[in-house]
């Protein structure tokens, strides 16, 4: 069975359609990411799948149980951290924790050994007497999963957990998701960072409401269609500019490198070698490279006015 499943999933808000006719399946045990730009409808999704919203149109099931008809069961299964969990600044991370405790009503026997395994197992033992106003954004996301965990959930929602987070804590936390993961939790996370995506077993990209790919890392790195060229030069916004339009295919701007993708990758690497030799412009590195994410994400966009067809959308 799996352990979130949900069909034509629709949801409209006064006209604007946030999530656009969703289908997909997350077996038990695995991690599912929701990869998308601000405004794609990740959020929304959530709240559909954790019984918060009813849907326009469509069903969805998490944990066996109706997200509609017996909401009350799904979130008994289910922990929920939203973009804004609400700890409380004013208590500290030991009285955060029995709050929630309390809230989920986890019984007394037992509650302060999982306690002490939930402060030991996010690293916030030393922490404990401290308030939560008081910790650094990585330490309240760390509170904030602790106690989204407290009632032992099957299925685990993540709305964009480590958004705003610096690097050390990201990486902290992801080691927390894959210790939860072999304890067989199901995990659904939303992100906006590609290279969290290439984390998760599965994943989706979601545009404008619409789930425009899926599967495992590798099956939607499959959707690229072309090679990319990867250029680096001293000024890689006047290259890009330069080059839009000039080279055969895309042209995008990626930190201060540029990328190139295109089926006829002999042709653009001469053709942009000799834009930029005209234009005075030192080119620094031109090499092809293995695509990311975000170049897949940018190619597949490419392509939607025109429509995916099936196998595209679900390799």
């Amino acid at each position: 069975m799996a352990a979130i499943r949900c069909e034509a999933l629709t949801k409209r808000f006064e006209g604007v359609t946030a999530v656009d006719g969703l289908s997909l399946e997350v077996a038990e045990g695995e991690i599912f990411g929701l990869v998308g730009p601000d405004g794609a409808g990740k959020t929304t999704t959530m709240r559909l799948l954790t019984s918060i919203l009813d849907p326009s149109s469509g069903e969805a099931w998490v944990a066996g149980h109706h997200t509609v008809q017996e909401a009350e069961a799904v979130k008994e299964e289910i922990g929920y951290m939203s973009q804004r969990f609400g700890l409380y600044p004013d208590l500290t991370v030991q009285e955060n924790l029995d709050f929630y405790a309390d809230i989920y009503g986890v019984p007394k026997q037992g509650r302060a050994e999982k306690m002490n395994r939930l402060l030991a197992f996010s690293n916030l033992t030393p922490f404990k007497k401290r308030l939560a106003g008081n910790l650094s954004g990585g330490m309240k996301q760390k509170l904030g999963l602790a106690c989204a965990l407290i009632h032992t959930p099957s299925v685990l929602f993540l709305d964009e957990p480590t958004n705003g987070v610096d690097p050390v804590s990201r990486r902290d936390f992801w080691r927390i998701l894959y210790q939860l993961l072999r304890e067989r939790v199901t995990i659904f996370i939303s992100t906006a960072y590609l290279d969290e995506a290439e984390r998760c077993n599965r994943l989706g990209l979601l545009h404008q409401g619409r789930l425009i790919a899926q599967g495992s890392p590798d099956q939607v790195k499959g959707l690229m269609q072309g090679a990319i060229l990867e250029i680096r030069t001293a000024e890689s916004r006047r290259t890009a500019t330069l080059l839009r339009g000039q080279v055969p295919g895309s042209v995008g701007l990626f930190g201060d490198r540029v990328h190139v993708t295109t089926r006829q990758p002999v042709e653009a690497r001469a053709q942009a070698e000799k834009i930029l030799a005209q234009a005075g412009i030192k080119l620094l590195g031109l090499q092809p490279i293995e695509p990311g994410l975000e170049d897949i994400f940018v190619s597949v966009l490419g392509r939607e006015p025109k429509g995916l067809s099936d196998a595209d959308r679900q390799p």
